[in-house]
This record gives C-alpha cells, sequence and structure tokens, in this order.
C-alpha cells in the first residue's frame, strides 16, 4: 500500500494538470464571439433576478432577517454538533442520532491538509 507522502505527490500533479487543462479550456472559451455574447447576456439577466430576489426580500421583512439568524445558527449549532461528537468518540462512546421520523443517522470525518508555512 501506498504511503500518505505518495498519494499527496500524485494528488498535487493531478491539481497541476487540472490547473492547466482548466486554464486553455477557459482561453478556448474566451475566442469564441457567440459564447462571449451569451455571457453579456447572462450577465444582464443575472443583474435582473437580482432586482427581483432584492424585492422579494424586502417584502418579507422579518421573515428574511429571521432567515439571516438562523443560518448563524444553525451554523453554530453543527459545529456544537461536530465538537461533542468528536469528544464522544474519542471517549470510545458510539455516536449516533435520530431525526423526527425515527430514521438514524452516524457521523461522517473528514481530513484535509493545509499547507502549514
Amino acid at each position: 500500500m501506498k504511503d500518505v507522502q505518495e498519494v499527496f505527490s500524485e494528488f498535487q500533479i493531478a491539481k497541476k494538470e487540472m490547473k492547466e487543462i482548466r486554464k486553455e479550456y477557459k482561453d478556448v472559451l474566451a475566442q469564441d464571439a457567440e459564447y462571449q455574447e451569451l455571457l453579456e447576456k447572462m450577465n444582464a439577466m443575472r443583474e435582473t433576478k437580482k432586482q427581483h430576489e432584492l424585492s422579494a426580500q424586502r417584502d418579507l421583512g422579518m421573515r428574511w432577517e429571521k432567515l439571516d439568524e438562523l443560518k448563524g445558527e444553525s451554523k453554530s449549532l453543527q459545529e456544537m454538533m461536530s465538537d461533542i461528537s468528536l469528544s464522544t468518540m474519542m471517549d470510545g462512546e458510539t455516536v449516533e442520532v435520530r431525526d423526527e421520523y425515527d430514521n438514524l443517522y452516524e457521523p461522517m470525518y473528514n481530513v484535509n491538509f493545509k499547507k502549514v508555512n
């Protein structure tokens, strides 16, 4: 079996090649006049869409503000669940929760690497 360093090196090479291909792709699209025209139309439509969204948000008033509050609370609760489940798992206990329909949920853990220096 490969060690972590070997897999990481292969991952870095794949990322670099993907970046190069994406750059080539963008260059080809930049040369396509019809594509550029479509982009301009899409940007105009996005602006119109944004205006409608802002109008709907104003119409909702306090309910829209409540949604923003709930987003923040939800993120905080998600972090708390992660912390509690990780602590519980480290204590050697099983971690699982159930929703109102008695569906069972188990935590999923993800490992990412972050550049240190």
